[in-house]
């Protein structure tokens, strides 16, 4: 499987009348549009390419399946009013857009050198990302939104499942409610967990529907959790950073591990 040639079994399923597909050779990315109202979704197709590896046709029914969720809801109308306990932090990229694609800023806030927050409204199956219209638009403040999100995500549930390699522990959230990775907003929780760990605690948010939280114990440990986020970060839908983070003193700094050491970024 290439780019090529994910690029025409997408366009093949997601084909309809009034959709147009466009594709930046440069970036590899294929965008799906609504001709009409010009709103769509744009997708990367090497991590695509990565999934189907492993997952084949499996890998594909996924993307379309998001795809379509997202230009359903893109077609309708959404209000904030009565919806407050359905507003959610979200964890993304720090390379991902600041904008929709008319050209809109989205809500958001700065968080670590690898990552940013933004706001989302959740429609059950999929979720819209709040913009800087909306909010003016039904006369919210930005410290309301804030607010009520963190309130929410702290309402989720943190259970993990429990993993031990080379005299290594590490935690899983894999909820797949589409805020597993802003559980990092979480400070609570994080908190809690650090004080059940022996060793160094880290987190990772390789994508997001997973949240990692490492008490390495030994140099290995670091190997082993550099392999997990990388393998994460590659097959994720959305990936995020493949980096993890140092989480000391309620504060999380990004780190590179090589070999078998670990660098402060």
């Amino acid at each position: 499987m290439d780019s090529k040639k994910l690029r025409r079994m997408l366009e093949d399923r997601l084909k309809q009348d009034k959709r147009i597909f466009s594709f930046d050779r440069e970036k590899d990315e294929l965008r799906i549009e609504n001709a009409e109202t010009k709103k769509g979704i744009t997708l990367s197709l090497p991590g695509i390419v990565a999934k189907w590896n492993e997952q084949k046709e499996k890998a594909i029914d996924e993307v379309v399946y998001y795809v379509e969720e997202a230009l359903a809801v893109m077609g309708k109308s959404h209000t904030l009013a009565k919806a407050e306990k359905k507003i959610f932090p979200v964890i993304r990229s720090a390379s991902f857009p600041k904008e929709a694609a008319e050209g809109v800023p989205f809500f958001s806030d700065d968080h670590t050198a690898e990552t940013r927050i933004y706001y989302a409204l959740d429609l059950g199956h999929t979720y819209r990302l709040i913009d800087q219209q909306w909010i003016k638009k039904e006369k919210r403040s930005e410290d309301e939104i804030r607010e009520v999100a963190r309130f929410n995500l702290r309402s989720l549930s943190t259970d993990l499942k429990k993993d031990e390699v080379a005299g290594n522990v590490f935690y899983f959230l894999n909820t797949n409610d589409g805020y597993d990775a802003s559980r990092l907003l979480n400070d609570q929780f994080l908190r809690e967990m650090s004080e059940k760990v022996d060793g160094q605690m880290t987190v990772s948010v390789p994508h997001g529907d997973v949240l990692i939280i490492g008490d390495v114990r030994n140099e290995t440990g670091y190997d082993i959790l550099a392999q997990m986020t990388m393998s994460f970060f590659t097959n994720g839908r959305i990936p995020i950073t493949a980096l993890s983070f140092l989480y000391e003193d309620g504060k999380l700094e990004p780190i590179f591990i090589m070999a078998k050491n670990r660098i402060k970024k």
